[in-house]
């Protein structure tokens, strides 16, 4: 297989896997991933081939989509390896899907990441932020059911990687404190960090209006 072939196969591997998803992680999302990952990669001086193809992948073994990680991983080597991916690529793509998370910059051991991980978790974090980051994050939350506010629930810090992931002690309007404003300042590419100065001001500016109209000062 051609590289063009195994692309529209990891394609059709991740709308198999996600084409119904409601929490914000569907097709729409990876699609816009993927474009900026190959814009990124391409601003890099990196072939977009191992890039855009982790980035169409990178949900496909989350934690919170799948039901048994270590299985999703297996599952998706063995597809890869089906469709004529070389080891190099399929170690690669499994090592960086593995490992942007946000989650995973909480655990005790530091994540250092490959140039293309660089490239993909930057590609998905901007989509956490700016007008779509905001959608997709009211958008998640209320497929979880959690709280749009609560003024006597306060932002998390320093939380573990478990502490992350429980949601019953989360408002959606805390998840912009506990994670999505924090992501500008930790973009790691050129493209990435200017792109996210405008997106980091959209999320200021409509926090500062939710909190104005929430205590009807406007």
């Amino acid at each position: 297989m051609n590289h063009e072939q195994q692309i529209a196969a990891v394609k059709r591997y991740t709308v198999e896997k996600l084409g119904e998803d409601s929490t914000g992680h569907g097709m729409d999302h990876i699609n816009r991933v993927v474009k900026m990952a190959k814009k990124i990669a391409i601003g890099e001086g990196v072939d977009p081939f191992v890039p855009v193809a982790a980035a169409y992948l990178h949900d496909t073994i989350d934690e919170k989509l799948v039901a048994n990680v270590d299985e999703a991983k297996e599952e998706l080597w063995t597809y890869l390896e089906q469709h004529d991916f070389d080891d190099a690529d399929i170690i690669t793509i499994m090592d960086v899907i593995a490992n942007i998370s946000f989650a995973h910059t909480l655990d005790d051991q530091p994540i250092h990441l490959t140039k293309i991980g660089e490239i993909v978790r930057d590609a998905d974090w901007l989509d956490a932020i700016g007008a779509i980051g905001i959608i997709r994050a009211i958008y998640y939350g209320g497929a979880h059911h959690e709280k749009i506010y609560d003024p006597l629930v306060k932002p998390r810090e320093n939380m573990t990687h478990e502490e992350y992931r429980n949601l019953e002690d989360e408002t959606i309007i805390n998840h912009f404190h506990e994670k999505i404003l924090k992501l500008a300042d930790m973009m790691q590419t050129a493209t990435a960090k200017q792109i996210a100065r405008h997106r980091q001001q959209v999320l200021e500016n409509f926090l500062d209006e939710f909190y104005s109209e929430w205590d009807n000062e406007c």
